[in-house]
């Protein structure tokens, strides 16, 4: 088995390094700076000069040395401890504090905005810069985000440690809800040009994995893993050549990623076994009935529209009714799911929602209402701002232009 490149072994050690300063030292924001000028550091050196025996230990020894120059103003006394520090490689506990280190940077003190920044920057690994090129915001902007996430974690007065019992399951939501966030900013993209960020996608399955991989039991964190990977796998499929959106039932299914589907679907058919259906693991049971169709007209539409029925049950939400509407459509005729998506109309949180407008379009079309559908994808395609969703609605209304 070939070594990881060094990108991505520093990616996975990142958070392991930085769980055990933080576990040593307290200071989150010191040692979370100190890590990234080791990490740093090793991406300059190992490259040209190999990759240390023990990379972890390496990693925690330059790191602790920055925390060292960082917090102590005796110089005779940081080239004493720095010394100290060099001569052996500190002995490393075996614990991963990944998840705990999930959780410091999902504190309930943050939004969401700042939740998301911090994963990615402490847990993922990614720089500054990094991230602030996803968001497509500048790098002042994004570090001065980051920052003040920092501080206000130090204000709460937060301790490196899981919490118990139900804040530690509230807890677990948040960092899931941020992880899904994460997945669907690179799966389909809020602006740019770009439909999606794989990088971003690649980053939320692969922090998930690290979640999925201590807390096997729990069926929504399975979930999650599942529907990432079920819906990933539709990646190369999802625009042509020049980078132009296909929908779902227009896609090449042979080039959907058929390992990453059999995984994703192992994951739910354990999970649906278990105690208790949550919202995740039933988006991935959806996900799971759409990569069971060898082709769109083979969906099984009854079966997708009643888990989405249960969906809406248990977690209710306007996106969940508007794609139960599409299930409808397909089940009942397009009649039918206008009608439910009428109950939308005045949700302030869909008002003038780009998917609302877009789904009606499709629908009205559907009908034959040319004319609706013609004025639907036009609204829905100026109020969006990602560029490769804009282009395809603007060709769905050129289509049916009356």
């Amino acid at each position: 088995m070939t070594a990881p490149p060094i990108e991505d072994l520093l990616r996975e050690l990142t958070p392991q390094v930085l769980g055990v300063l933080v576990r040593r030292n307290g200071r989150f924001e010191e040692c979370e700076d100190a890590v990234q000028e080791a990490v740093l550091a090793a991406a300059v050196q190992w490259p040209s000069e190999g990759v240390p025996d023990n990379p972890r230990g390496w990693l925690v020894t330059v790191a602790s040395r920055r925390l060292v120059d960082q917090v102590r103003s005796d110089h005779a006394r940081r080239e004493r401890e720095s010394a100290t520090a060099a001569e052996a490689v500190p002995e490393v506990p075996d614990t991963d504090d990944t998840l705990v280190l999930l959780f410091l940077c999902c504190h309930p003190t943050l939004t969401p905005a700042s939740q998301t920044a911090l994963t990615l920057r402490a847990v993922g690994g990614l720089t500054t810069a990094e991230i602030a090129r996803a968001f497509l915001v500048p790098e002042a902007t994004m570090a001065a985000r980051i920052s003040r996430a920092k501080q206000r974690i130090r204000a709460a007065g937060s301790t490196f440690a899981l919490p118990d019992g139900t804040e530690r399951e509230e807890r677990l939501r948040v960092v899931l809800h941020v992880l899904y966030l994460i997945f669907n900013e690179g799966y389909t993209a809020s602006s740019g040009t770009e439909l999606h960020r794989a990088d971003l996608a690649h980053e939320a399955i692969r922090l998930t994995r690290m979640v999925h991989a201590q807390l096997p039991e729990d069926g929504e964190v399975t979930g999650l893993l599942a529907l990432m990977l079920l819906t990933h796998a539709r990646r190369e499929a999802r625009t042509t050549p020049v980078g132009d959106l296909v929908p779902l039932d227009e896609q090449d299914r042979k080039k959907w990623d058929r390992e990453m589907i059999d995984e994703g679907t192992e994951l739910v058919k354990a999970s649906l076994a278990g105690p208790a259906l949550g919202p995740y693991l039933l988006q991935a049971a959806i996900a799971a009935t759409h990569a069971d169709a060898p082709t769109a007209e083979d969906t099984n539409w009854p079966q997708i529209h009643a888990l989405y029925l249960i969906l809406e049950r248990i977690a209710p939400n306007p996106m969940v009714t508007l794609n139960r509407a599409i299930a409808l459509a397909e089940t009942e005729g397009p009649q039918a799911g206008l009608a439910l998506l009428s109950t939308l109309d005045g949700d302030e949180r869909m008002a003038g929602h780009h998917r609302l407008l877009s789904v009606r379009a499709h629908l009205l079309e559907k009908t034959g209402d040319t004319s609706g559908a013609y004025e639907h994808y036009r609204r829905a395609a100026k109020s969006t701002a990602s560029l490769a969703e804009q282009r395809y609605l603007e060709l769905r209304a050129a289509r049916v232009r009356p």
